[in-house]
C-alpha cells in the first residue's frame, strides 16, 4: 500500500469513527497511531505517541489560546454582555427590526471581547431572545439573528480558530487576527442590512416598538458610557496587535488581566465567578489541545507517508484553475460543516490542504480568513449547526429546532454573498495586514 492510499484509508477511517460518535481527538489519535504502526512498526508508533503531545503542548504560540479563553470567560461571567445589549437596544430599537439589529450589533461587539461563538450566542440568547419574543418578533428571526451573529466571534479577534490555523499553517498569527476584522464587520453589516430590509418590507416580522424610557437621549448616553470596559479591551487587544506592541500571547494575557481588573473595579467579580471563568477556560483548552494533538499526529503521518507531497505534485502540474480548486474545497468544508465541530473541521482538513495550497502559491492569510468563513457557515447548517443548538438550549422547548434552522436561512444568504466578495477581492482580507507591514 503506497503512502497516498494509506493516507486516504486513514482519512476514511477517521471520518467513519467520527460518524460513530467517537470523539474527534480519539479518532485522529487512534487512526494515526495505527498508520505509524503500519509504516514504521509498533515501537516507532509508540515513539510518536510519546513525542507529539509534548511537542504540541510546548508550542509557546499556543499559550494564546488559554489566555484568550480566560479573557472571554471573564467577560462572559462579569455581565458585560448585558450592558452592551442594553445600549444597543436604546440606540437601535427605532429601526425596522431594531431589537434584532441591536442583538446583531451587540453580538459583534461582544465577539471582540469574547472570541467564542458559543459564548456569544449563549449570552445574547438569554438577553435578546426574550426581549424580541415579548415584542412580538417572529420566532425564526429572533433566534436566527442570535445564532448567526454569534459566528462573527470566529472572525473578529481574538479568534481561537485563527490562532490554531496560524500554528498549523506556520503563518503569522497577528496578520491572521487583523485580517479577520474587515470580513467580520462586513458580515455584521450584511446581517444588519438584511434585517432592516426584510422588516421594512414585512413589518409583521418585527412589530415597531416605542421606547418607554423618559429622557431617552440622556439614557442613551448613560448606557453608552457603561460599555467602556469593552472599548478598553478592544483597544488593548486589537490595538496592541495592530500596532505591533504585543504578540498574540501577550495580548491574550494582558486582555485576561485587564478584563479581571475591570470586573473587580465594577464590582461584577466574585470568587465564585472567577472560579467558574477559570474552570471554563481550562476545560475548553483541554478539549482543544486534545484535538490538536490528534491532528498533529495525523499531519505527521501524512508527512511520513509522503502523501502531502504526492498530492501537491499530482495536482500542481495539471494547471488547474485555482478558483476551481477553491470551489472544490468550499464544497468539502460546507459538507463537513454539516456534521463536525469547527475545530475538528479545521484540524482534519489542514494537513491535506495546506501543502497543496503552498504548492499553488495561495496566500495563506487570505485562505485562513476563507476557512474561518466556511466554518462560520458550517456552524449554522443542518443537521449539526453548533450555534443553532446553542440557541435551542437557551430557548428550550418553546421554539422547535426546525424554526431556528429556518430563521438562519436569510443569514446564510448574507454569508454566501460576503464569502463571494472575499474570494473575488482578496484585498478585503489583506488590506489591514499589509498596512501593518
Amino acid at each position: 500500500m503506497d503512502g497516498l492510499t494509506l493516507s486516504l484509508v486513514c482519512l476514511g477511517a477517521i471520518l467513519t469513527l467520527i460518524a460513530l460518535r467517537t470523539p474527534i481527538g480519539v479518532a485522529l489519535g487512534v487512526v494515526s497511531f495505527c498508520g505509524f504502526w503500519w509504516l514504521r512498526g509498533f515501537n516507532a508508533a509508540l515513539g510518536q505517541l510519546r513525542e507529539i503531545p509534548y511537542y504540541f503542548a510546548a508550542n509557546w504560540d499556543l499559550s494564546a489560546i488559554p489566555m484568550f479563553l480566560l479573557m472571554g470567560s471573564i467577560v462572559y461571567v462579569s455581565g458585560i454582555a448585558t450592558a452592551l445589549f442594553h445600549a444597543a437596544r436604546l440606540w437601535l430599537s427605532a429601526l425596522p427590526g431594531g431589537l434584532a439589529v441591536a442583538a446583531n450589533v451587540a453580538s459583534a461587539g461582544f465577539a471582540a471581547g469574547c472570541g467564542s461563538s458559543v459564548a456569544s450566542s449563549a449570552a445574547m440568547g438569554r438577553l435578546a431572545i426574550p426581549e424580541m419574543l415579548k415584542a412580538g418578533y417572529d420566532k425564526g428571526l429572533a433566534t436566527g439573528v442570535v445564532a448567526s451573529a454569534g459566528t462573527i466571534a470566529a472572525l473578529i479577534p481574538p479568534s481561537i480558530l485563527m490562532v490554531l490555523y496560524g500554528i498549523f499553517a506556520e503563518t503569522s498569527i497577528v496578520a491572521l487576527l487583523i485580517a479577520g476584522i474587515i470580513p467580520g464587520l462586513m458580515t455584521a453589516a450584511a446581517y444588519t442590512a438584511m434585517i432592516v430590509i426584510r422588516c421594512k418590507l414585512n413589518p409583521s416580522l418585527a412589530p415597531p416598538i416605542t421606547n418607554e424610557v423618559e429622557n431617552l437621549r440622556r439614557e442613551r448616553w448613560v448606557a453608552l458610557g457603561q460599555i467602556w470596559p469593552l472599548i478598553v479591551l478592544i483597544m488593548g487587544v486589537i490595538g496592541g496587535l495592530y500596532a505591533g506592541v504585543v504578540t498574540p500571547t501577550e495580548a491574550g494575557a494582558a486582555g485576561a488581566l485587564l478584563a479581571l481588573v475591570i470586573a473587580v473595579i465594577q464590582g461584577r467579580m466574585t470568587f465564585a465567578k472567577l472560579w467558574q471563568a477559570i474552570r471554563d477556560a481550562v476545560m475548553t483548552t483541554a478539549q482543544i489541545f486534545f484535538i490538536g494533538v490528534g491532528a498533529l499526529m495525523f499531519t505527521r503521518l501524512l508527512s511520513f507517508s509522503g502523501a502531502s507531497t504526492m498530492l501537491a505534485d499530482l495536482v500542481a502540474p495539471l494547471g488547474l484553475d485555482p478558483l476551481m480548486i477553491l470551489l472544490a474545497m468550499t464544497v468539502i468544508y460546507l459538507v463537513l460543516g454539516m456534521f463536525l465541530d469547527p475545530i475538528g473541521i479545521m484540524l482534519i482538513t489542514m494537513p491535506v490542504f495546506i501543502p497543496l495550497l503552498t504548492a499553488m502559491d495561495f496566500n495563506l492569510i487570505w485562505y485562513g480568513v476563507l476557512v474561518v468563513k466556511f466554518i462560520e457557515i458550517g456552524m449554522l447548517t443542518p443537521p449539526l449547526g453548533f450555534n443553532v443548538f446553542v440557541v435551542k438550549g437557551v430557548v428550550g422547548r418553546a421554539i422547535p429546532v426546525t424554526t431556528i434552522f429556518k430563521g438562519v436561512g436569510w443569514f446564510l444568504v448574507c454569508d454566501v454573498i460576503v464569502l463571494a466578495l472575499l474570494i473575488a477581492f482578496p484585498q478585503i482580507s489583506l488590506f489591514l495586514p499589509q498596512l501593518m507591514n
